[in-house]
C-alpha cells in the first residue's frame, strides 16, 4: 500500500509546474495587513492584538495545520539513564522516556537531554532530530533508536532500522560542545517516535489513538501538527526537571521541523523563543510569493504533513485569507529567529526574510524592535533585534555558523 501511495505522489509531482526561481516571474500578490482584522478594524494596541490571536490561530488550524486535539494523553516519565560525565565531563546526559500510560503498545517519546555542569538551571533548546537520538553524538551510552527510519545509501540505516554505524551521523547539526560551553542545555527526540514520516506513518504513531484521520475531516491534524504537539509534550517533561529552566525553553527546528517549531510556538506560549531554520513553504516563507517550493508541490510530495483543507489552495495561493507572516506574528512579543541558506532557493530565502520583516508592526505594539529594514541582507550579515534573520552561504542544512547566531541571539533575548 505504501509503495502505491508513493507512486501516486511521484506521478502528481511530475505533473506539477516547474518551480519558479525568477523574481521577474513572481505573479502580483497582496499581503494581508497583520494589524487589520477580518472585519476591517485596525489594531492599535497589544491588547487588541491579543484578542486577534485566537482568530488567527483558528484560521491556521482549520486551513493549514489541522486542529490540535484538546484531549490530553496520560503520561509518565521514566528516566532510563543518567551520565554525570558526558561530553568529556562537561555535561550531564539524561535519557527519559515519555510513556503513554493509556496505550502501553504505543511507542514512547524518548528524550535525550544534555545539561552543562557549570550552569545552574540553564535555558534549554527543544527540538526534534531526523535520524534518532544516537545520530547527534557518537557517545556509546546513547540508546540506538529501534524506530522506523528512512534507509540510507551509505548502509547506516538498513531495512528502515539504524545500525551501529549510524551513531553521530548528524552530529554536525548539533554542535553539543559549543552549545554546552555557552551555558545552554539541549533536549531532543526523534520525530519518528511520534509519527514515522511517510503517508501511512500515522497508523503506528500518536494519531492512531489521538485524532486519527479516519473521519476524513478537512481540518484533521496531520504530521506537522503531531510534531508541534510533541514539542509541547517535551516541554511538559522539562517543567518537572530541576536541572533546566523550562521558563526559558527555545523551540528550534530545521526544514519540516522548522515548520513544526513555528506552529508549536504559535500555539504554546510557554516557549520563550522560537527559531526556524530554512523552514520554507508552510513555514516562514510567504505562500503568495510563488518562488521555489509551492503549496502544490508541498502537498503532492508530503500529503501527510498538512490538513486536507490546505490542498484546496494548491493552485491558488492568492485565495489564502492570510499568509505566513501572520503565523510568525503569533510568536510576538517573544523573540523569533528566521534563518535561510543561499544554496536553498527551494525554501525561498528572500520570502522568509520578507515574512519576518512583516512582523515588525506587531512587535512594535509591545515596544519591541523587529527586523527594522526592507533591505534583504547579504550573506553572513544578521539583521534585527527581537525578530532576527540571517542568510548564510551553503546548502539546506544546519551549520555551526547558524548555531553561533542562535546562541548569540539567545544570549541577548533569552538568557538575560
Amino acid at each position: 500500500m505504501l509503495s502505491g501511495l508513493l507512486c501516486h505522489q511521484v506521478t502528481l509531482y511530475a505533473q506539477a509546474p516547474e518551480p519558479n526561481y525568477d523574481e521577474t516571474k513572481i505573479p502580483p500578490y497582496t499581503l494581508p495587513d497583520p494589524l487589520v482584522t477580518q472585519s476591517g478594524k485596525r489594531i492599535t494596541t497589544a491588547r487588541q492584538w491579543e484578542s486577534q490571536r485566537p482568530v488567527l490561530l483558528k484560521q491556521f488550524a482549520t486551513q493549514v495545520y489541522g486542529v490540535t486535539p484538546e484531549r490530553r494523553l496520560a503520561a509518565r516519565y521514566e528516566v532510563k539513564s543518567v551520565d554525570s560525565s558526558a561530553l568529556g565531563g562537561t555535561a550531564i546526559r539524561k535519557q527519559i522516556s515519555i510513556i503513554w500510560t493509556e496505550y502501553p503498545n504505543l511507542p514512547s517519546l524518548d528524550i535525550l537531554l544534555f545539561v552543562p555542569k557549570s550552569v545552574k538551571k540553564p535555558p534549554v533548546f527543544v527540538g526534534f532530530n531526523y535520524m534518532g537520538n544516537h545520530s547527534i553524538s557518537t557517545e556509546p551510552g546513547i540508546a540506538l533508536s529501534t524506530r522506523w527510519l528512512p534507509n540510507r545509501p551509505d548502509g547506516k540505516v538498513i531495512n528502515n532500522r539504524a545500525t551501529e554505524a549510524a551513531r553521530g551521523v548528524q552530529q554536525s547539526r548539533w554542535p553539543l560542545e559549543l552549545i554546552i560551553s555557552k551555558g545552554y542545555s539541549v533536549a531532543t527526540a526523534y520525530y519518528g517516535d511520534l509519527e514515522p514520516d511517510h503517508p501511512e506513518g500515522w497508523k503506528t504513531g500518536i494519531r492512531s489513538v489521538l485524532g486519527p484521520p479516519t473521519a476524513q475531516k478537512s481540518d484533521d491534524w496531520q504530521a506537522i501538527g503531531v510534531w508541534a504537539w510533541g514539542m509541547s509534550r517535551m516541554l511538559d517533561y522539562l517543567e518537572t526537571d530541576g536541572l533546566v529552566d523550562a521558563r526559558r525553553a527555545i523551540a528550534l527546528g530545521h526544514s519540516r521541523q522548522g515548520k513544526a517549531a513555528l506552529w508549536a510556538g504559535a500555539q504554546d506560549t510557554r516557549f520563550a523563543a522560537v527559531i526556524a531554520n530554512e523552514s520554507g513553504e508552510g513555514g516562514a516563507a510567504l505562500s503568495k510569493r510563488v518562488f521555489g517550493e509551492t503549496i502544490l508541490r508541498l502537498n503532492t510530495s508530503f500529503p501527510h504533513w498538512f490538513c486536507p483543507q490546505y490542498q484546496t489552495y494548491n493552485n491558488r495561493p492568492e485565495a489564502l485569507p492570510f499568509d505566513q507572516h501572520q503565523l510568525l506574528a503569533l510568536i510576538a512579543p517573544r523573540p523569533l529567529y528566521v534563518a535561510s541558506a543561499q544554496g536553498d532557493q527551494w525554501a525561498d530565502p528572500k520570502g522568509e526574510f520578507m515574512s519576518a520583516r512583516q512582523t515588525d508592526p506587531v512587535y512594535k505594539l509591545y515596544g519591541k524592535k523587529g527586523i527594522g529594514t526592507n533591505d534583504w541582507p547579504p550573506v553572513h550579515t544578521p539583521v534585527g533585534e527581537t525578530v532576527r534573520y540571517h542568510i548564510r552561504a551553503g546548502e539546506h542544512d544546519v551549520k555551526r555558523y547558524d548555531w553561533e547566531q542562535f546562541l548569540d541571539f539567545a544570549d541577548r533575548q533569552v538568557k538575560k
